[in-house]
């Protein structure tokens, strides 16, 4: 059942409307909450809602318990692909629990937080942005871990990322919903702009399995592979010391020498190659620049070091 969590009315004559798809079956109590398009230019999360939806209402007599899909937090960012909320050009997800009170994006963002309040768990699925490529992961602060990473781990992610807590994360969705007793998962995946079905098939799966473990799922889920686990001491950062045009020559997700080539920045007037971009360690490149013009600290990719 489609249902409008928030409307705000806008000028001429149109609404900001916020929905969600509450799915129901069985007679269970558990209630799983599936978030994506904070920010309008990440839609990974786009695909794997429509999948997951349609899985959901071909197989309603193998739910138990409520699932509730939110494809767009923020519609107007993606209907104009843009990061920000449009109009007042504010990151969303700096922006929580928001305010009854408050501005439009502050009423908006509250209206999103009591609707998400009382669920038992709650994945938020973000794309990375259009300038670097990210393999599947879980982002979970070292606080939380003890009560998210065994859920992490039936994702069906590549990496599990505990990392340290930071300021700006007590202002987003994951922080405020954590905090107030929902167990929330930050999901990071692919680039961009872009969609990979492949992806999403395999956070899909995880779900579904997540589910299973929740008993809201009666039907036999595919099996999950082990994801690597890591925290912000395993993670090595790579940024560029000049400026210009970044062409990689490694692959993305494959495992790097230290020492190794992972790509040149070059000047397209001078013909010159202006940097080699070696890797500092040995690992996987679990984080890789797609976006090609760089500037001097732009990051250029992240190593997972360690055993893995």
């Amino acid at each position: 059942m489609e249902q409008i969590i928030a409307s705000v009315a806008l000028p001429v004559g149109e609404a900001l409307q916020i929905k969600k798809n509450r799915i129901s079956g069985g007679s269970g109590s558990k209630r799983l909450c599936v978030v994506t398009g904070t920010h309008g230019d990440e839609l990974e999360g786009q695909y794997v809602c429509w999948k997951l939806t349609r899985m959901l209402h071909d197989n309603l007599d193998s739910l138990n318990g409520t699932v509730e899909i939110y494809p767009a937090l923020n519609p107007l960012g993606i209907n104009t692909i843009v990061r920000g909320m449009p109009l007042c050009d504010l990151d969303m997800n700096r922006m929580f629990p928001g305010s009854m009170d408050g501005s439009m994006p502050e009423y908006v963002t509250a209206l999103i937080t009591q609707d998400l309040l009382g669920a038992d768990v709650c994945i938020d699925i973000h794309a990375s942005n259009i300038f670097l490529r990210e393999i599947p992961q879980v982002r979970i602060s070292e606080e939380m871990a003890h009560d998210l990473l065994p859920l992490a781990h039936m994702l069906n992610m590549d990496f599990i990322w505990l990392h340290s807590a930071a300021t700006v994360l007590q202002s987003t969705l994951a922080h405020t919903l954590n905090t107030s007793g929902v167990r929330t998962l930050v999901v990071e995946m692919g680039v961009g702009m872009r969609i990979t079905q492949d992806y999403g098939d395999r956070l899909v799966d995880g779900i579904l399995s997540l589910m299973h473990s929740l008993g809201m799922w009666t039907k036999a889920v595919a099996p999950v592979a082990p994801p690597i686990i890591s925290s912000d001491g395993s993670v090595a950062f790579i940024n560029a010391n000049t400026c210009g045009v970044f062409l990689p020559c490694a692959e993305h997700t494959q495992r790097v020498r230290k020492g190794e080539l992972l790509g040149t920045i070059v000047d397209p007037l001078s013909g010159d190659i202006k940097e080699e971009i070696l890797s500092p360690r040995a690992g996987l490149l679990f984080t890789l620049r797609a976006y090609p013009v760089v500037y001097a600290g732009s990051l250029i990719a992240r190593i997972l070091g360690g055993n893995l």
